[in-house]
């Protein structure tokens, strides 16, 4: 089916005011992007950053040390009633002035007086009886430069301001300065802020070793509007800038507005090796109210005759473009980058590198074992060597960076998987059944899909009723192979076949396209394992690693927010994802690790049967100076073995208002706010305690009871308890006080909880207030106190 092309539009319109309803409603300080995002070693320059509910920014966090950074201003768009009252104020300014200068010419342009009803006017051609009553109120008044330049900036703040901004998630602007020290490590960093509402996301910031060039960042509602209108001219029409000259090796810095091209020149000589590696969806992974989800950036290099000598929209499986080009004469070369379809706003932020810069495009083999040194064969441009040597010893299973530096150049990393299973080189030929490589489980196989249609087969001997796993990690190692793995008997029978397997621990990957096959054996005999790229694709960069064994089951976890907020003594909501491998279904215990004294956890207890759980953090009773870095880990049984696990700070980022993504964060950081140590006892909000055993048993189409134990002082006041994203089928009923404490009544529906069925409740508890006159116009009835340590339930059967 064809959408006309308006019919694509409106539906972007619809999604976009759900998503930005649904946004704005959440609240929270948020950061959307970050201009520059990154800057050289030994270098002073403007940050802007860009984002929403950043009012009150009182500092500023940069991970990794070596970066000095100051406040210069918050920039915010004009609310409705600001705006009205700046009119009112130049009204008011317009008319005194009038009076005194006995110019009244200037009144018919302005709001206030133009639309002046003719019957105030007498027929003898007497003054309208507005201005009569102006020459009373101003008579004695005065008029001088102060006011004159008062006026002045009324006026900017009015023709500068916008009631409605097209992206609140971007509309508030915080102009920083950074230093960053001559010895400050080059590599990624994490930006925070510190606001008046808390602690915002982190945001990715580079440090490097190249000289940079910046564009300057739009920070004002006014130079966004007129860069918009003047420059890209809106939705359909395309604008080129005028190029900007840099000298190679140069580190770019630009952002992308609608319809826009950003051209840059540069002198190279013959025979330079050329790489040219953008950076765009790698800045900001996901964005929530834009399709495809992310700013897909392309670059195009263009010779002195303006012909086009190279293109790129992605690299390999990257979003990211990357070019490589051999200048084949002295001469003066562009380069342009724009948005795929000429999209483009404030967060459509990008750095390119450019130069005869070390690049590698493919590494084999992607992973070793463990406790061994692993020689990799390397494949790029401009790189010192064609091979190296991984030293793998006393590293744990896991993902390690591989990288090579030239001269004072560090080349971009590549993924290498380290495992404690055995490992073997694929040997060709195996192309067909009868000449598959014999393997033996438990193995990793490292291959490749050498030319285009090329099929790997490997052959092992199995028993009946034996549970075999065949995994492939390609995708997740930088691999461009899209790979699909088939499990077969002697006779070609087909036992399990998987193109497509989604790893939530990948959270950068919106294409899965790593396979997993999980299957019981039949019968004794040879079995045939063979992996193909679906898209039928190859070369020796189409690199993998196949896992041929017994299940292994495993756990891994994924903790959301990586920025937390909360009062001292107060509790919040966060979210712990168990990634279970392998069939793994036993319990996990989460907690904090090595944290400072005060935090608790509640509902630590992952169920065998959940992926997910909602615990409570709970603050100490004061303030902290600083936002406090928090660990937590988790604990599970696996085959007799107590195995311990740290979870991975992690983002839950949306993509193209509907997609959602575990995208992991540096560090957990959390924000205690509150009053100064010296007054805060007397302010403490008073604990809630649960009193009934636990967990909550709640039958199946039945209800159960939860006693709690509330402080005096918090139960002579009216308080309601909700609760907070229930599981589905659970209400609370009544929520009961009495002098002995309270009770909570929960009922379940048959129809939609299950036998079995555990987790946590979140309670939160409110403060109702009488509502006087100006709470009914506001709509205010009650204050948050705060949110009881997560209840652990259970669904039982129902007594007859």
């Amino acid at each position: 089916m064809k959408f006309s092309r308006i019919s694509w539009i409106l539906g972007c319109i619809l999604m976009s005011a759900t998503f930005l309803h649904a946004q704005t409603s959440q609240g929270g300080p948020h950061i959307g992007y970050v201009y520059p995002a990154g800057g050289k070693q030994d270098s002073s320059f403007d940050v802007t950053i860009g984002g929403q509910f950043l009012g009150g920014l009182t500092n500023i966090f940069v991970s990794g040390g070596g970066v000095q950074s100051s406040i210069v201003e918050v920039i915010r768009p004009i609310s409705g009633k600001e705006l009205n009252d700046l009119r009112i104020k130049a009204d008011e300014l317009l008319a005194r002035r009038s009076v005194v200068k006995n110019d009244f010419k200037a009144l018919e342009n302005f709001r206030s007086f133009k639309n002046a009803s003719k019957d105030d006017k007498k027929n003898d051609g007497m003054e309208d009886k507005e201005i009569q009553d102006l020459k009373k109120k101003y008579e004695n008044s005065k008029w001088t430069a102060e006011d004159d330049k008062m006026l002045m900036d009324v006026r900017k703040k009015i023709s500068g301001g916008i009631r409605r901004p097209e992206n609140p998630s971007i509309s508030e602007i915080a102009s920083l300065r950074f230093k960053i020290s001559p010895d400050a490590k080059p590599g990624d960093r994490e930006i925070r802020l510190v606001t008046a509402q808390g602690l915002t996301n982190p945001m990715l910031f580079k440090i490097g070793v190249i000289p940079e060039y910046t564009e300057p960042a739009k920070k004002t509602i006014q130079q966004q509007r007129v860069i918009k209108g003047g420059e890209g001219g809106g939705f359909g029409s395309v604008k080129e800038k005028k190029d900007t000259k840099v000298t190679l090796p140069a580190v770019i810095n630009g952002q992308i507005l609608e319809g826009t091209i950003d051209r840059y020149c540069f002198e190279a000589k013959k025979g330079t090796k050329l790489v040219i590696i953008s950076s765009a969806r790698e800045l900001i992974p996901y964005i929530a109210d834009a399709v495809p989800g992310w700013f897909q950036a392309t670059l195009a290099l263009y010779d002195s005759s303006g012909n086009e000598v190279a293109y790129n929209d992605d690299f390999q499986s990257n979003p990211d473009p990357v070019l490589y080009y051999e200048i084949p004469s002295d001469g003066e070369y562009v380069l342009a980058i724009k948005d795929s379809i000429y999209r483009g706003r404030e967060d459509f932020v990008y750095r390119i590198t450019l130069g005869e810069l070390p690049f590698i495009t493919s590494i084999f083999p992607l992973g070793g074992p463990k406790d061994s040194s692993t020689k990799i064969e390397l494949k790029g441009w401009n790189l010192p060597s064609s091979s190296m040597t991984f030293d793998v010893k006393d590293k744990a299973p896991g993902i390690y960076p591989v990288s090579l530096q030239k001269d004072e150049w560090i080349s971009n990393v590549m993924p290498f998987a380290v495992d404690d299973v055995p490992d073997c080189l694929e040997k060709e030929p195996d192309s067909q059944h009868r000449t598959a490589q014999m393997i033996t489980m438990p193995v990793v196989v490292n291959g490749s899909i050498d030319h285009p249609d090329d099929r790997d087969f490997f052959k092992f001997e199995g028993k009946a009723g034996d549970e075999i796993v065949a995994e492939v990690y390609a995708r997740r190692l930088n691999s461009p192979l899209d790979a699909m793995v088939k499990l077969s008997d002697a006779g070609g029978r087909e036992i399990g076949c998987n193109d497509d397997f989604e790893d939530k621990g990948s959270g950068l990957e919106t294409h899965h396209a790593d396979s997993y096959l999980r299957v019981t054996l039949p019968s004794n005999g040879t079995y045939f394992v063979e992996v193909v790229d679906v898209q039928h694709n190859g070369g020796p960069e189409y690199a993998y690693r196949l896992r041929v064994s017994m299940p292994r089951p495993d756990f891994a976890l994924r903790v959301t927010p990586s920025s937390v907020n909360l009062r001292a003594g107060g509790t919040v909501a966060v979210t712990i994802y168990a990634l279970r491998y392998d069939g793994f279904t036993n319990a996990i215990n989460v907690a904090l690790k090595d944290a400072p004294e005060g935090f608790k956890l509640g509902g630590t207890i992952i169920p065998g049967t959940q992926e997910q759980v909602r615990v409570t953090l709970t603050a100490p009773p004061l303030a902290q100076t600083q936002p406090v870095a928090l660990k937590v880990e988790g604990t599970a049984t696996i085959k007799g073995n107590v195995v311990t696990r740290q979870a991975v700070p992690s983002e839950d980022m949306m993509q193209a208002f509907f997609y959602r993504h575990l995208v992991p964060s540096e560090e957990m950081r959390v924000g205690v706010g509150g009053r100064a140590k010296s007054k805060q006892k007397k302010k403490q909000v008073p604990a809630v305690k649960v009193i009934s055993a636990l967990p909550v048993r709640i039958p199946a189409g039945g209800t159960a009871v939860i006693k709690l134990n509330i402080p005096g002082d918090l139960a002579a006041k009216k308080i309601d308890l909700e609760l907070d994203d229930p599981p589905a089928g659970v209400r609370l009923v009544k929520f009961s006080s009495m002098p002995s404490g309270a009770e909570i009544l929960l009922a379940s529906d048959q129809k939609q909880v299950k036998e079995g069925q555990e987790g946590n409740l979140i309670i939160a508890a409110y403060l109702r207030s009488d509502k006087t006159e100006k709470d009914k116009q506001s709509g205010k009835s009650r204050v948050k106190l705060t949110t009881l340590p997560a209840i652990p339930f259970e669904v039982i059967a129902k007594q007859k």
